[in-house]
């Protein structure tokens, strides 16, 4: 018998196969919007942009990174909002990269894919985006004008050769503040910075400070003559020339020509070795110490002698010329009686304001004797005058031996009465008459806090008297040495 009746089994298999037709469908219609959008996993910069229209995912960037930065300084919190500093997100350019990222996959796998509900790989495109240097420097140095502690320079004690301590302070590194937030300008999940502050000691006061310190020590001392200072900060090159005359500021260049005396051995000793090479026979050796240790006028002669038995101290200033020395010369031999080989004149010898009666035998300044003392000191590291002018012939070994014989030299007075005891100076002094005509000293001082070249002169019309000139010179060693050594409760100041 045939069967009439619906076949169940057909029409349960075409409403199936409808069905999955219909499911299949959505399933298209869903992956497609969902491919018409970021792909899942994907970040921009560090944020997440996962499902979200290009309109939206650039909506969603440019709110993270407009967050203010929070920069601790201190106790203190400074907000800097973005926009100030100039900083702007290449939004375009990121987006476009995400754009490869949603169309890069073909469709049909990806739809494999999104019926299995399979993730896509995690990918994070990173931040492209720009600020002003400048800009940011300039909030940078805002933010330090308005919270930096500066430190306090020590302050001189008026009238005496001593210093009050100063201050420590903080002070903001601006350059590595800088590097941190730009670092953090381009995260938008850290947004805070402890911008690096440094600890400052108590600054040193000006040079100009210094010399107000010394001409009221001449003041209160009641000094009335020439008094001519030389400084150099051997580490900064720094100089100080103060000329006055009985208080009052002259010009400082060309300096004042000064009778040279034993001061000329600093010169003798350094031209010597432009003939003579370390290491020196025992009669040389013993030369060169009587001389600068013990201020021998004879064994000066010798030495003259030895670079040439007639010309020895033409030569010698020829040497200190070439040097750049223009008001340094030696004209004769320290022997009574010896004859004058050359009339010399000099832009400083040749000033009509001031005439200190110099000897014509052997003249110098303040300056000039500095000058050399600092080239020596130089030389000792290889640089120079002395080594560029003669770099064969006075070797670094030769200039250290100058320096070495002259802190051999002890007199516990002028310089050395000034600065502590142990302290390293190489100096050399002279003086002529009793009364004194003039009296000078000039040296390096080797500080704690750095070392310089000291030269001081002094001279006047009416014969001075040792014990208040000589104290005049020690209390400005002392004042110079303890402005390079301020007090800061350690330490030892000179007096």
């Amino acid at each position: 018998m045939r069967r009439t009746g619906p076949n169940f089994l057909r029409w349960i298999s075409l409403s199936m196969l409808l069905a999955a037709l219909v499911l299949t469908f959505v399933e298209l219609l869903l992956y497609s919007q969902q491919r018409a959008r970021m792909p899942g996993g994907l970040s921009v910069g560090g944020v997440p942009i996962g499902g979200l229209s290009q309109s939206d995912a650039a909506q969603r960037l440019a709110q993270a990174y407009s967050l203010p930065l929070e920069l601790h300084y201190g106790d203190q919190i400074i907000l800097l909002n973005p926009s100030s500093v100039g900083f702007q997100l290449d939004t375009e350019a990121m987006l476009a990269a995400a754009e490869l990222q949603r169309t890069g996959t073909d469709f049909w796998p990806g739809f494999w894919d999104f019926l299995w509900n399979r993730p896509g790989a995690s990918e994070n495109i990173p931040v492209r985006s720009e600020y002003s240097q400048s800009q940011l420097e300039a909030a940078l140095r805002d933010i330090a004008a308005r919270y930096d502690q500066p430190p306090e320079p020590a302050r001189p004690v008026p009238g005496s050769t001593q210093f009050e301590a100063g201050a420590p302070g903080r002070v903001l590194d601006i350059s590595r503040a800088a590097e941190l937030v730009s670092g953090v300008l381009n995260s938008p999940a850290n947004r805070r910075v402890t911008l690096p502050v440094v600890a400052s000691g108590a600054s040193r006061p000006s040079l100009a400070t210094l010399e107000t310190l010394l001409l009221q020590i001449a003041e209160v001392q009641g000094f009335n003559g020439l008094m001519d200072i030389y400084l150099m900060d051997l580490r900064t090159g720094e100089e100080l020339h103060s000329v006055t005359l009985a208080g009052e500021e002259m010009p400082s260049s060309p300096d004042v020509a000064i009778t040279a005396g034993s001061t000329i051995k600093i010169g003798l000793a350094t031209a010597f070795f432009r003939y003579y090479d370390l290491p020196l026979n025992a009669e040389q050796e013993a030369w060169m110490v009587d001389m600068i240790t013990l201020s021998g006028n004879e064994t000066s002669d010798l030495i003259m002698e030895a670079i040439d038995n007639f010309r020895g101290p033409l030569l010698a200033t020829e040497t200190l010329h070439e040097l750049g020395l223009e008001n340094t010369f030696i004209a004769g031999y320290f022997r009574l009686g010896a004859e004058l080989l050359q009339a010399y004149r000099t832009p400083a010898n040749a000033r009509t304001d001031i005439n200190t009666g110099p000897d014509p035998y052997n003249q110098t300044t303040a300056s000039d004797s500095g000058f050399l003392l600092a080239d020596l000191y130089r030389c000792t590291q290889g640089g120079g005058t002395i080594q560029a002018v003669f770099p064969e012939e006075i070797p670094p070994q030769e200039c250290s031996y100058i320096l070495d014989l002259l802190t051999r030299n002890k007199i516990a007075v002028l310089l050395e009465a000034g600065v502590p005891e142990g302290t390293r100076l190489a100096h050399k002094h002279g003086w002529t008459g009793s009364p004194l005509e003039w009296l000078g000293d000039a040296g390096i001082v080797y500080s704690p806090g750095g070392d310089y070249v000291l030269s001081v002169f002094l001279w006047d019309e009416v014969d001075m008297i040792w014990e208040p000139a000589s104290g005049l010179v020690a209390d400005i060693s002392a004042a110079v040495y303890n402005y390079f050594n301020p007090p800061t409760g350690e330490g030892t100041a000179a007096r």
